[in-house]
This record gives C-alpha cells, structure tokens and sequence, in this order.
C-alpha cells in the first residue's frame, strides 16, 4: 500500500534520487518503507498546480468546500486499521492514542465543514452609502475575508494525525479556500503518505481543482526551506521546535514578499499551585500531574514542565508525593531515537545545574527509547538566576519551584518567555487574594486553566491554542478551533462596488442568509 511517492495534486511521483526509510522506536529498527524526497523540479510542479487550482478554489462556495472536508474525513476512516497499523509502527503510540487522534482529526475536518456550511465566518460588514450626510456624502463600503494563496503545511513529528497531513493547519487552510502543500515529517512519511492517497481521492470525488493539495517528502531541510521561499507561497503553518520554527519565521521574512509563519514551538505550561490547593488537595493533585507529566511520554506541547508554589510545608508534602507517585507509572516509548537523545542530554544537562535537587528519577531497565521520567526541584532564587532551568526538556520531566513568597512568585512568572498554557491551582477566594500572580501568569500565556492539568486541547471554537512568543510567532492567532481558519485569510473592502459584481455575501439581497454586521448591527436580513 505504501509506495514512498509523493503526491503532487492527484499524481503521485518519486523523482528524487535521495531516499530514505521511516524509524519504528519500539523495535528499534527502520520500517521495510523507502521514500523518495521530492526533487526541486516536483516542488515546483507542486507549487504551480496550487496557485493555479487557487484561481478557481477561491470562489468555491462554502457547501462545496465543506462537501470535500467530509469527504477527506470519510476516505480517512475507509482506510481502517491499515492506517492505524502505520502510525503504530513509525511513532510507538499505542492503538488506542492513534485511534483517539484519528477521531479528532475527522472532527476537525467536519467542524470546518460545519462553520462553511453556516458561512458567517467570512465576517460580511456593510456600510451603506448615505448621500444626504452633512457635511459631505458617505460613500458605500463593504468588507469580507479572503484566502490568501496557497499554504505550506510542515507536518508535526508528535501528532502523524491531528497535526500533520490532514491535520488541523490543513483543515483550516482548505476551508478558508486557500489550496496546501504539505512537508510531510519524515518520522511518519507512511502515514502521511496514506493520508494523502485519502485526500487525493476526495479531492477526485467531489470535483476539486488539480493541485488543491499535494504532499511531499523530504528527510533534511531542503525541501521545506525550498517550498518557504517559492513567491507562489502565501502562508506557512509549522507545529515543531523553536529552533526550527524560528528559523523558518526568519527566511519568510527574508523574501521579495514576506509571507506570514504561524509556528507553533516550545512551551513548559507553567502551573501555579497556591496554598489551599496544597493544603486541601496536594495528594489529589499530586496523584493527577504524575499522570499529566508522563501523559504520552510527555511529548505534548501542553506538558506540565513547571509546577510553582510558596514555600511550606503543603509543598513539601506534595512534591514528596509528586515523586512517589510518578514513580509508580510505567516509562513509554517516544518517537524516535532522536528524540529520546534529545530528552536524555536535556534531562542530564537540567538535572546537573546548581541548587537543584531530583526528586524522581527512574532508574530501572527499559526497553530501548523509552523515556525515563524525572521530576525536579529548585528554590525560586536559583531558578531566578539560571536561564537554563527555564527551558522546555520535551518528555516526561518537570521542575518544582519552591518561591519564597508570592513577590518571588510573580517576579518568575514576568520572568518566563511566552508559554501556550498556564494553570492555577487553588480556590475561588485566591484569585482575588492572589490577583497580582494572575495577572502575571495570564500575560504569559494563550490560554489559563484553573484546577485542571494543561494536557488534552478541547477543539471548538472557544479554544485558543497559541500564546506569547516563543510558544507561538503570533499570539492573536490559534492554531487549533474553527478560529484557526483566520490565520488563511486578509480582509478586503469593496467601495461603491455594483451590485452584481459583489461577492455573494456582501449583496443586499443575503442569498447566502448569514449574519453580517449592517450599519453596526448583527443581523441577517436583506437591506
């Protein structure tokens, strides 16, 4: 079923000299696959049947679009266990979590789906002309979004699903009208490659225009730097490290045109345990962050990596229990040597820092790339002035920081670079007790919990999945929720525009019928 191609619009194509295979960490060998990279001629190729398949796919109405986003969701699960088998194979994620994130990501694409069908997410805003207007006639203007061009999709090595070829950057591109190439991740290039076929036949199905989506392979940087610079490129999405997404925010902004990088990179979701959730329920919350932290091998990017609380003896009791308890649970396989390498230096390099103290660190025999969990603490000074201890360690690892008082407290969080989550522990009373430590915290973060564990990102249109740099290059924008389609897309105003040469859901008439705004009215009647 896997042939190593890659899929430029409906074709597939394996030009490329350069070949390589994909990595199963739990049996510690490469899989039998052999991909081709894509050659700078497919890469081209790709790029040109986008913009062309932009002319047309741009004026697509919201029922069709919506009809090819089920369609994919449907050709996905068509494909059955065949397609779960590969992503258990090339990223050691058991059945169930390949199987759970299939699920999400069919729901993504029909929760797109669903807002095209609807159609007020174009933001339709008129201002009708006012000729008598004293003392000089207002003219009639009228604003909507629009896709912005063709999208580069880099594919994330921790979700082959839900954040890769048909995953959320993918679904949102396509439902904002703008066609994608995806730079599939060379860890799982099966699965991508599989979910392309899925995507290449609903495109066929339902009518698409060549080119609306295409996927290539490349195991180096090459192809995804190549594809950043094309001036037929509009847009990037990027889930992955900061020194990869940084990197391409830099050489998009290096171009003729610069185009828009929405990365999302490195966060450690700092969590705010304050003095009656320790006193009331340290143990209980103990018990939940062990399973938080080692929650897919701790290879989600709402990980747990920071836990904060003030000095006493509630802390001290709870750290206690963090480390018992997280000791209990079993060591998981992550994704790839590589990553397993990079999680042991980091883990090494944290755990060998001045003032710190381990509190957990699993010793036993494991299975080749397995990661073994750690958990460590420091007092809010050494923290403070060690920079190092501030950074993300991806896996089954966090710090504890005991903080003098609630002034240290604060003083770290105003200290810490832009996170996607952050978290408070406590009551209803503290937040206003504590209000200067929530208002640090919120201004570091896209998205604050409150007695909950960060991991688990419930997609729907209140989600907002982004935050301060460097978790994200754009902390307005989500990166998951039916918000996500806004990243695609630019306004433009029409003024004095005839009529029948406006878009649909602009004209008087409403033949779409959704909500606009109208002279600073929500409604969705005619004018």
């Amino acid at each position: 079923m896997i042939k190593g191609v890659n899929y430029i619009g409906e074709e597939v194509s394996a030009k490329g000299d350069t070949i390589f295979s994909t990595f199963n960490p739990k049996s510690n060998k490469e899989t039998s696959w052999k991909f081709h990279e894509a050659t700078k001629a497919e890469i081209d190729e790709a790029v040109q049947l986008a913009a062309d398949a932009f002319k047309t796919y741009k004026d697509f109405s919201g029922n069709r679009k919506a009809e090819f986003l089920r369609a994919i969701a449907e050709e996905i699960e068509a494909l059955g266990d065949a397609l779960i088998d590969v992503y258990v194979q090339e990223s050691g994620l058991p059945e169930g979590r390949a199987k759970g994130e299939r699920g999400r990501t069919m729901g993504q694409l029909k929760a797109f789906a669903t807002l095209l069908e609807e159609g007020s997410w174009v933001e339709a805003t008129i201002d009708p002309a006012k000729p008598d207007r004293e003392p000089l006639p207002k003219v009639d203007i009228r604003k909507m979004l629009f896709p912005v061009g063709p999208i580069v999709v880099f594919g994330a090595s921790n979700f082959p699903f839900a954040f890769s070829t048909a995953g959320g950057d993918t679904a949102s591109a396509l439902a904002a009208g703008c066609p994608v190439i995806v730079k599939s991740h060379p860890m799982h290039a099966g699965t991508g490659e599989m979910v392309s076929h899925a995507i290449a036949q609903a495109a066929k199905k339902t009518g698409m225009p060549k080119g609306v989506f295409s996927n290539l392979n490349s195991r180096g940087i090459e192809v995804g730097q190549q594809l950043v610079m094309h001036p037929s490129v509009k847009g990037v999405g990027f889930t992955g490290s900061i020194k990869g997404g940084t990197a391409l925010y830099k050489l998009a902004n290096e171009r003729d045109e610069p185009i828009p990088v929405f990365a999302e990179m490195g966060s450690i979701n700092p969590v705010v345990a304050l003095p009656a959730a320790l006193v009331e329920e340290g143990d209980e919350w103990a018990t939940q962050y062990a399973g938080s932290i080692m929650l897919g091998a701790g290879q989600f990017c709402t990980n747990p990596g920071l836990i904060l609380g003030i000095k006493s003896t509630s802390l001290d009791n709870f750290i206690k229990t963090l480390g018992t308890e997280i000791s209990k649970l079993e060591p998981s396989c992550m994704l790839h040597p590589n990553i397993h390498g990079n999680y042991e230096k980091g883990k090494k390099e944290l755990s060998s820092q001045g003032g710190v103290n381990v509190v957990a660190d699993n010793e036993s025999q494991v299975a080749p790339n397995h990661a073994q969990q750690t958990v460590l603490t420091v007092n809010g000074h050494n923290f403070l002035k060690n920079p190092k201890l501030h950074q993300e360690v991806f896996g089954p690892f966090s710090v504890v920081v005991r903080c003098e008082d609630a002034n240290e407290l604060t003083q770290i969080l105003n200290k810490l670079e832009g996170q996607l989550t952050g978290t408070l522990l406590g009551n209803a009373d503290e937040i206003k007790k504590y209000e200067n430590v929530v208002d640090a915290l919120r201004s570091r973060v896209g998205r604050i919990i409150f007695n909950g564990v960060p991991t688990g990102v419930e997609v729907c249109p209140s989600m907002h999945h982004g935050g301060p740099f460097p978790a994200t290059t754009d902390s307005r924008f989500t990166s998951v929720g039916e918000s996500a389609i806004k990243r695609w897309v630019r306004p433009i105003s029409y003024q004095n525009w005839p009529q029948e040469h406006l878009p649909e859901a602009l004209k008087n008439e409403n033949p779409l019928g959704i909500m606009r705004i109208v002279d600073g009215k929500h409604t969705d009647t005619k004018i």
